[in-house]
């Protein structure tokens, strides 16, 4: 089984997100192996506690997966760092392991030949830029408005992102879905760069703009702009705890 967030109506990808990280965390005595231990997977582990799951690995540098009792695992989380999640994913593949992937990044340029391995295996894997209720909302709206906006030529779009500083990857997978959701919704842009809008030299790109601050959980933000007026969405995440 290979699921992402993405699917051909709004409605579909807000519940395919929350519904599969809902059951995960609502099964009985779950036992999860997390590949990554930093902020995301303190938090991650927290949440498991308390609904009466088990962490039965928990993969970093210094404790490598290669350690693992593969017969003590019900799924893999993966909330690593972009560099290490294709070995990740390949690993649990490879060993017949459900992984739920929230770490974005290169990896992504992988994808396809992923899928390929998950269904000569029979595996499950389940991918998503962010597994946030909030966001999957904003996903919503964003496409609903960029589908509106593209009646309206004088309103360009552009995009920005903000993070905390020890963000790895830029821009944000969150931003380049954000991106690609107007893409695929508004005729006058095709691609996207990780510049300031002032920057953009091509008008079929769009701009997506990443700034890294201190104490950022995450922020994205799309503006229409005209010579008249100014239209803005915003999503703000206070914490990571929005995992549902």
């Amino acid at each position: 089984m290979i699921a992402n967030s993405a699917a051909d109506n709004y409605l579909s990808e807000l519940l395919l997100t929350s519904f599969v990280w809902n059951s995960l965390f609502s099964q009985h005595n779950m036992k999860i192996a997390l590949f990554g231990y930093g902020k995301m997977g303190k938090e991650i582990e927290k949440i498991a506690l308390e609904r009466g799951h088990s962490i039965t690995g928990k993969i970093n540098r210094s404790n490598p997966k290669e350690n693992l009792d593969l017969n003590s695992i019900d799924v893999v989380i993966e909330f690593s760092a972009p560099e290490l999640a294709l070995e990740h994913i390949q690993f649990c593949l490879n060993n017949n392991l459900p992984v739920i992937i929230g770490t974005t990044g290169n990896w992504y340029n992988h994808l396809d030949d992923l899928k390929k391995i998950c269904l000569e295996r029979k595996g499950a894997m389940l991918h998503a830029t962010n597994f946030s209720l909030g966001v999957n909302l904003f996903f919503a709206v964003n496409k609903y408005l960029a589908n509106l906006m593209n009646a309206y030529p004088d309103y360009s779009a552009s995009i920005t992102e903000i993070h905390h500083t020890q963000k790895l990857d830029s821009p944000s997978g969150t931003g380049i879905s954000i991106a690609e959701q107007i893409i695929s919704n508004h005729t006058a842009y095709t691609k996207w760069e990780n510049v300031t809008k002032e920057n953009i030299k091509d008008s079929t790109a769009l701009s997506i703009e990443s700034l890294r601050l201190p104490d950022v959980p995450g922020t994205h933000e799309v503006k229409y702009e005209s010579s008249i007026d100014t239209i803005e969405i915003k999503h703000t995440a206070h914490n990571r705890k929005d995992l549902h």
